[in-house]
């Protein structure tokens, strides 16, 4: 495993270095929201459409074998031989088959990844067999070298001028960087690929059972003419690519392009139903003939996951590659880095159902959790929680690493322990403290503080304020609130903590602190060990029972989240727990959306000027796993001496997501750098957020590279104006 980690390291370090990838996809990064939002315009009601196509992929998965029998039945009533391949293997042996019967000696190939899944070029050409790509992207790969960096535009790794060094060195002459001249170019080598081919091979985009088409979204004509040529056409289809009928496929039609490219229709739409015709010359006449047309279901692992009644969920892509395109680690780094086709975090969950867990666990900790792309898919794929339900199930299988489960299991999961810990750290790091800051570490720590400061243990951790604070609290409160710090609030941000209670007795309710409160274990759910993760959450609600609330309210989203979501899926199945937990977690809020409900009763959410400009940032789990935004910037745009700007990708990643960012650090600062660049262009001399890791992550990175500003949690700018 340390060996598999090295060799990503320096995957990583290698793509970070290449400043045509990186510009390539930046770029890229910048321009796709843009385009597929300009997509949708014509689009009334895009989430009814993403809910309508969402259910469709239910009811498929459902019904995949009574789909697959009538795709079958409807494929052979057209005159097409069908197979059903159990592994890539079988796929190839019958392949080979299929190539002999047919005196099959040049194969032209189209849109297929299933065919990369299963490494199908290389054994064909083991073979004996003469194969060419005639995708764009795909040719250009195939010369290079290279494996797909992404699911719809292959090269997108590489630039103009790499692209014609590749055409040079394929066509034994000097071809100019000129994209046109590129695409004349190759467009005349590979005329006579299809002239002469006696096979083509198509993926397909899907596959209807009730007439047996397949359906090819494209936009190059080479699909076609794969498709129309060759004397043979051979379709490989993945389980996940069925659907019922032709109502279906326009759904996926009215999405797909729109997520893959930006597009309201791609150039080509095919549909091939069948052995379709063709003309060509015997015995010297020009003849009609039914072309040889095989279709072969590919299962590779995917009828498991159909039956999984978990991640079965991954039906529900539709591999435009949408996720790519908004993935803070991709965007950086490009495909190659996750080893095999399937990249990106949903690239981890196919790794791991068609190729192998080991593979997954070398690259599932690049999906920091962000949730962007559960925003973005078509079919509303719970990216991030697929990944940590894999977590989970290896952790179940082959158990943590030792150290890591001795922290987990005799720290973490032990308040007293891991509380004792935090309070020896606030001693241990006053020689590296500036202040609030640790700016400079030693030895092998120092990349940790490289491009950020590090915000030190406070010296008085919240639970040691509360009984001043306590003394506060307003008799005939109107309701009894319990305060859950988690672990920055309470011995990193402590003065955050103090501020929040204080608007919330400004708000006329009581605020207690249940001493026995930890961690709320994310960091042992997000490294997948659910069965400490449960003792943790047992400790947790027990503590605030007692403390008997009428509300639980905390200013980490994350916190906020695991109590509401996560307690309760880890305690669903048991019948002990589960209503206890379901009781318990319905009490809990996020404080700005708490705070704002009163704040709007109470008249006082009206807009004003001030001198200092505030923008604001968006939490990962604050805006797409609790769903709030607006409630914050209410907040700040009636904050007296503040005006309120927005700063341009105001709900992009920070970076830090956890253990994320001091694991890799080397990806988490590129994307700070690029936060804080959006923070300094909004001339904003304040940032405000409302979770505590991001502002560890924000703070520590201004307090390097602009130390002008300033970051706030919302809840210390609400206490500056409290009376």
């Amino acid at each position: 495993m340390a060996e598999n980690n090295r060799n990503i390291r320096k995957e990583i370090d290698t793509k970070l270095n290449d400043p045509v990838l990186r510009g390539a996809l930046a770029r890229f990064a910048e321009q796709y929201p843009v385009a597929r939002l300009k997509a949708y315009e014509n689009v009334e009601d895009v989430d009814g459409l993403r809910n309508s196509f969402k259910a469709m992929k239910v009811d498929v998965v459902e019904h995949l074998e009574e789909i697959a029998d009538k795709f079958e039945a409807s494929v052979k009533a057209r005159g097409a031989h069908f197979y059903r391949a159990k592994d890539g293997a079988a796929l190839k042996e019958y392949l080979n088959k299929v190539c002999k019967e047919n005196n099959v000696k040049r194969i032209i190939k189209s849109k297929s990844m299933a065919t990369e899944e299963i490494h199908l070029n290389e054994y064909l050409k083991e073979e004996g067999y003469h194969v060419m790509e005639t995708d764009m992207g795909e040719w250009i790969i195939s010369i290079a070298g290279h494996k797909p960096s992404h699911m719809v535009m292959p090269a997108i790794h590489l630039s103009k001028e790499q692209c014609a060094e590749y055409f040079s060195k394929e066509l034994g002459r000097k071809i100019e960087p000129v994209i046109y001249d590129m695409i004349q170019t190759a467009r005349k080598n590979l005329r006579s690929e299809f002239i002469e081919a006696d096979m083509g091979i198509t993926g397909a985009n899907f596959g209807i059972a009730e007439n047996g088409a397949i359906g090819l979204v494209t936009n190059e004509g080479n699909a076609r003419l794969a498709t129309t040529m060759p004397r043979v056409h051979v379709v490989v289809i993945g389980y996940e690519k069925l659907i019922r009928n032709t109502q279906d496929a326009a759904k996926i039609l009215r999405l797909l392009p729109r997520n893959g490219t930006g597009q309201r229709m791609t150039s080509y739409m095919t549909m091939v139903d069948g052995a379709t015709p063709i003309i060509h010359k015997k015995d010297g006449q020009w003849v009609e003939e039914d072309r040889v047309c095989h279709v072969i279901l590919l299962d590779n692992g995917r009828l498991e996951a159909a039956k999984d009644p978990v991640l079965k969920e991954v039906y529900h892509c539709v591999r435009c590659a949408s996720c790519l395109n908004v993935c803070p680690v991709y965007t950086l780094v490009g495909g190659h880095v996750y080893g095999h086709i399937y990249a990106g975090g949903v690239g981890a969950i196919l790794t791991a159902l068609l190729h192998s867990m080991g593979d997954f666990e070398k690259i599932n900790e690049l999906c920091i959790g962000c949730r962007k792309c559960v925003e973005i898919c078509p079919g509303k794929m719970a990216i991030p929680d697929l990944i940590d339900e894999l977590r989970a199930r290896n952790v179940k299988q082959k158990g943590l690493p030792f150290m890591v489960s001795a922290v987990f299991e005799n720290v973490l999961s032990s308040r007293k322990v891991f509380h004792t810990l935090l309070r020896a750290a606030s001693l241990a790091q006053k020689p590296f403290t500036s202040g609030k800051m640790i700016r400079h570490l030693p030895l092998f720590f120092a990349g940790l503080s490289k491009d950020r400061s590090l915000p030190a243990v406070a010296e008085t951790p919240l639970r040691d304020r509360m009984a001043n604070l306590v003394k506060k609290n307003k008799p005939n409160a109107k309701k009894r609130i319990a305060f859950f710090s988690g672990c920055n609030t309470d011995f990193v941000f402590p003065d955050t903590g103090e501020n929040a209670i204080k608007v919330l007795q400004d708000l006329g309710y009581e605020v207690v602190f249940p001493e026995d409160q930890s961690c709320c274990g994310k960091p042992i759910i997000g490294m997948g060990d659910r069965e400490t993760a449960k003792n943790v959450a047992i400790r947790n609600i027990e503590a605030f029972e007692e403390a008997k609330p009428d509300y639980i309210i905390s200013t980490c989203p994350t916190c906020t989240e695991t109590w509401h979501k996560t307690y309760v899926e880890l305690f669903a199945d048991d019948p002990k727990w589960k209503d206890r937990v379901e009781k318990i977690a319905h009490k809990v809020r996020e404080f700005t959306s708490f705070v704002a409900a009163d704040y709007e009763k109470l008249g006082r959410l009206n807009p004003t000027k001030g001198n200092e400009k505030v923008t604001y940032h968006d939490s990962c789990h604050m805006r797409r796993g609790l769903g709030v935004h607006e409630q914050p910037r209410k907040l700040l745009e009636a904050a007296p001496g503040y005006e309120f700007v927005e700063m341009h990708n105001c709900d992009k990643c920070c970076g830090m997501a956890g253990a994320f960012g001091v694991k890799y650090v080397e990806l988490s600062m590129p994307i700070l750098k690029d936060k804080i660049k959006n923070i300094q262009e909004s001339g904003a001399t304040t940032v405000a957020v409302a979770c505590p890791a991001c502002m560890m992550q924000i703070g520590g990175g201004l307090d390097k590279q602009a130390q002008g500003i300033k970051v706030k949690h919302v809840a210390d700018i609400l206490a500056e104006n409290l009376k």
